[in-house]
């Protein structure tokens, strides 16, 4: 059963595009696996649709076709690019993926402290999206941390619980800057999730200022 979702903030900036690479593959794993926000999506998409069709038509440069046809050759072009990229590397991360990480770069496990390890996930065509995956033990807590902007994390296996709930496989948890938390792992199993940054993670007390440099 999901009980978080991202905000209709979130979902109408998905629909409409302005959504940053990073939180919307995120987004993108949660809608694929929740009919509600999938829907929801649906109903911006056909808003933003709706308006375009009632703006009122204005003329156009004599120039514009032109314009027009040379930024569609510039984007078949980068197609063509993408298509002869060479795939990204995939570690085994010991789970199914969701299918919309596919294309997806998957970097190995790497220590970031007791019980806590964490992978990173190279998105096509944007080397510089902070998005990674966590791996958690059992009953570990995270270090107590904020964020400069927002953090969106999708549970993929197990939960954990903050003094604002319990997160489980589904839940996505949007947590802005005004948010200072401490995740714990349910003591039932490891917690794996899927997060991305649109700022940066701050993390309090000593341990987290030593291990800061290596998540960024």
């Amino acid at each position: 059963m999901i009980k978080h979702h991202p905000s209709d903030e979130t979902l109408f900036r998905y629909a409409n595009g302005s959504l940053e690479p990073g939180p919307r593959i995120i987004v993108a794993v949660h809608a694929g696996g929740c009919a509600t926000c999938a829907s929801r999506i649906s109903e911006f998409e056909a808003v933003g649709g709706s308006l375009m069709h009632d703006i009122e038509p204005d003329d156009m440069e004599p120039s514009a076709l032109d314009h027009v046809m040379a930024k569609i050759e510039i984007d078949e072009a980068a197609r063509d690019r993408l298509a002869v990229r060479p795939r990204l590397p995939r570690a085994d991360v010991g789970i199914r993926l969701p299918q919309v990480l596919d294309d997806c770069g998957i970097g190995p496990w790497r220590w970031i402290g007791p019980g806590v390890r964490w992978s990173r996930v190279t998105l096509p065509g944007d080397d510089n999206a902070n998005v990674m995956l966590l791996k958690v033990t059992a009953g570990r807590k995270l270090p107590e941390h904020t964020h400069t902007g927002y953090e969106y994390t999708h549970v993929l296996k197990g939960s954990f619980s903050d003094a604002r709930g319990r997160y489980g496989p589904g839940d996505l948890d949007e947590a802005d800057d005004d948010v200072q938390h401490q995740p714990i792992v349910d003591k039932d199993g490891e917690c794996i999730c899927i997060a991305a940054l649109e700022g940066q993670m701050k993390l309090r007390g000593f341990f987290g200022r030593l291990i800061q440099p290596l998540i960024g």
